[in-house]
């Protein structure tokens, strides 16, 4: 094995130049990563570290946030879902004519209690006569019974389950 100093020199020049090389190319790809506050001027290497890093940090805190927002709407969401399993379902009815008596049996969640009384309105509107209303809550549904005097009519039925249908679901 040869001692020549000559070779073992231009090697290191070799070794040096492909480093500053390798670097350069590092460089040039921060740089093009990096969005800068002034993009006409060259930026040095040391304020592009400096960019660099700041832009790393912004992004890392905007990472947390969304995360923080994520998981916000995500505990929202969940707690959507709950209260919909608690009874916040759409409401149902069901009309049944007997004669000139009309039962009517309305189903609802626990929070849309107003819809008795606007099934109400809509019967009385129809000129329906309410002789008895009651309701029953079994977990978390109301079920309201109402007994209505109506004429013969089938068509007062419909009305009232058009009306009803129309207010409850549209």
């Amino acid at each position: 094995m040869e001692n020549n100093p000559s070779s073992s020199k231009s090697d290191r020049k070799m070794i040096e130049r492909n480093r500053r090389n390798q670097m350069k190319a590092l460089f040039s790809k921060l740089n093009s990563v990096v969005p800068h506050q002034s993009s006409r001027e060259a930026i040095s290497r040391p304020d592009l570290i400096d960019e660099g890093t700041n832009y790393i940090k912004s992004l890392q805190i905007k990472l947390e946030k969304m995360k923080e927002k994520r998981s916000n709407l995500l505990e929202s969401k969940m707690s959507e879902n709950a209260s919909m399993s608690m009874g916040l379902k759409s409401p149902q009815f069901k009309i049944q004519q007997m004669g000139s008596v009309l039962e009517v049996v309305l189903v609802t969640g626990l929070d849309f209690q107003f819809m008795f009384n606007e099934t109400i309105r809509v019967l009385q509107e129809e000129g329906s006569d309410v002789a008895n209303a009651s309701y029953t809550v079994i977990e978390n549904e109301v079920f309201h019974t109402i007994h209505c005097q109506v004429g013969e009519s089938a068509n007062a039925t419909l009305r009232i389950s058009e009306k009803l249908k129309k207010f409850l679901y549209h």
